[in-house]
């Protein structure tokens, strides 16, 4: 790519002095040599202690407990990482039956402390192989699955993690 048409200012953000397209994306390389896209430099959450963490290799393992659907990582300029999620809700109506909130509603679960701590339990099952920074401190649960009509999501179902800060960040204080 030469640049963008009439947009020297965005051109030269994207383009170096040497000709290096700056992409913003976040990669590494196998032990084949094939670079794997792994993170997006935007998305990156940097703690108050000035440590970095790439939060979507962190989402995918954590996507693997049962009781998670989908995770957002959050805690840019915060001393530790915090989580929304968006639980498996089959699974967790299954778990309520089974410890007697049989009634609750999707909403009621995911305002219940007893729920928050069965899925944090599982998150922390899942992060063995994390660094004592990237793990999970607080998480709270959503209600419902983000959305591309909210702009939660982008329409290639990526997560716009400032609009979902914006919206849902207030739970985790």
């Amino acid at each position: 790519m030469k640049g963008y048409w009439k947009r020297d200012d965005a051109t030269e953000q994207m383009i170096d002095k040497s000709g290096w397209l700056h992409t913003g994306d976040i990669g590494k390389l196998d032990s084949d040599g094939y670079l794997m896209i792994t993170d997006r430099k935007k998305d990156i959450i940097v703690l108050a202690n000035g440590k970095n963490v790439a939060p979507q290799p962190i989402e995918t393992v954590l996507k693997d407990a049962p009781l998670v659907s989908e995770i957002i990582l959050l805690g840019d300029k915060s001393g530790t990482v915090s989580a929304l999620v968006v639980p498996n809700f089959d699974l967790l109506k299954r778990w309520a039956k089974e410890h007697g909130m049989a009634d609750s509603t999707v909403e009621e679960l995911a305002a219940s402390p007893e729920a928050r701590k069965a899925v944090k339990e599982q998150i922390d099952q899942h992060s063995g192989d994390l660094a004592d920074f990237e793990k999970i401190r607080r998480i709270a649960l959503l209600h419902r699955a983000l959305s591309i009509e909210d702009g939660e999501l982008t329409p290639t179902h990526k997560v716009r993690r400032k609009v979902v800060q914006e919206k849902y960040g207030h739970l985790l204080d």
